[in-house]
């Protein structure tokens, strides 16, 4: 299990809030030379905290790369996945996410919107039976998560509990590295088989709809790799931002209450929770490619920088950026990256909160928490989404 002096300060977290040194840090020193150990993702020298700096290292693909390090002879080292759209650059990048952009066109995610709706009905009634108190990511936001992404992509129902077993030890800290690596192996034959056979027979999910589009300019490899970060992101940043955002709104009763009298504010309220929860802590290192002066700072070719979303968004929505407000005007964030990176299936995502808070609110009108509120156990690593280990809810 990491421990919190273990994490660096830019991903600390006192509950939803930034540490006081995250804060110092941004205000002080935007782009700090940490030497901060990125996990699997190797060393990185140089932490982002401050909005332009952030902007200008994930938006210029001339002097930075995403793609990750080579994993050396022996093995170790970060994942070089094909096909990850998050660590690769153009023109693989754009050849790759042309081929899946149009599914989440917004006329494509409205098609899924029925069935988003049937799947949380479905998952709520799985909590109603359980009974309280209930472990909310167990028996709703995890299955419906895994739920919609799998189908999303087409992956056949009986693969899906096996799948949702490899993500929960991949984000665990509890076990131990070879067991995560035991998993990352299995979790990556089994994409590998699946694009194999969605080739041979495609289907009528995302995979299917690649095949048949663009089968003879991707390999399996990619169209794995694809499919590995589909449903990866797809269902830990889901699952996470489901149980993260209830929690938020059991704690602000006046902004839950607001949006019980007044659901013409959901949209309202998915940016804002997108915003001041940002489960995605640091994007993928970028590695710069030749020397760049950013401010008073000059990042060497060769070195590479982490940027902090979470600094970015907490300090985006005016003069109380820490205040959580439902009725706050949408503006920018960076929950889902930015620039090419921006999250793909940002629509898709948004749309998935929209539909479960309303309706686990409605279905629940005396929702709250079952345990106190220091037993809620937060899951923060510095490679990994911020989430919860289980959300004990009585109604």
């Amino acid at each position: 299990m990491t421990r919190p002096e273990e994490i660096p300060v830019h991903v600390r977290r006192d509950r939803f809030d930034p540490v006081p040194g995250l804060l110092r840090q941004t205000a002080e020193s935007p782009l700090t030379a940490a030497h901060v150990d990125f996990g699997p993702f190797g060393r990185v020298k140089w932490v982002a905290t401050g909005e332009a700096e952030v902007r200008e290292v994930l938006g210029d693909l001339k002097r930075f790369s995403s793609a990750l390090p080579d994993a050396g002879e022996d093995g170790a080292g970060p994942p070089n996945l094909p096909g990850n759209l998050l660590t690769c650059d153009p023109p693989d990048h754009t050849r790759l996410r042309k081929m899946v952009a149009p599914e989440f066109t917004a006329r494509r995610t409205r098609r899924l919107e029925a069935r988003v709706h049937e799947v949380v009905a479905e998952c709520l009634g799985a909590v109603e039976r359980v009974g309280q108190p209930a472990d909310f990511m167990r028996h709703f936001a995890w299955p419906m998560a895994g739920l919609i992404t799998c189908e999303l992509l087409g992956i056949p129902r009986d693969d899906r509990t096996e799948l949702a077993r490899y993500l929960d030890i991949s984000q665990n800290d509890a076990g131990t590295p070879e067991q995560r690596t035991a998993v990352g192996k299995a979790y990556w034959a089994y994409m590998v088989e699946l694009a194999k056979r969605q080739r041979r027979e495609p289907g009528d999910g995302l995979f299917g709809a690649v095949v048949r589009g663009h089968g003879a300019d991707i390999t399996d490899e990619e169209l794995a790799g694809l499919g590995a970060t589909f449903v990866s992101d797809g269902f830990l940043q889901v699952s996470s931002m489901l149980g993260l955002g209830t929690l938020v709104l059991l704690e602000h009763p006046g902004q839950l209450a607001l949006l019980r009298e007044r659901p013409e504010l959901i949209d309202r309220a998915v940016e804002e929770l997108l915003r001041y929860v940002t489960v995605i802590h640091t994007v993928a290192p970028r590695t710069a490619l030749e020397d760049v002066a950013i401010g008073d700072q000059v990042i060497e070719a060769g070195e590479r920088v982490a940027c902090s979303l979470f600094a970015v968004n907490r300090a985006q929505a005016g003069d109380v950026p820490d205040r959580f407000d439902i009725t706050r005007e949408a503006g920018p964030h960076m929950a889902f990256g930015h620039g090419i990176h921006h999250c793909v299936a940002a629509p898709l995502v948004k749309m998935e909160m929209a539909a479960a808070y309303p309706a686990l609110l409605g279905r629940f009108p005396g929702l709250r928490l079952a345990v106190p509120p220091d037993e809620i156990c937060f899951r923060v690593s510095q490679t990994r989404q911020f989430s919860l280990e289980a959300l004990p809810l009585a109604w």
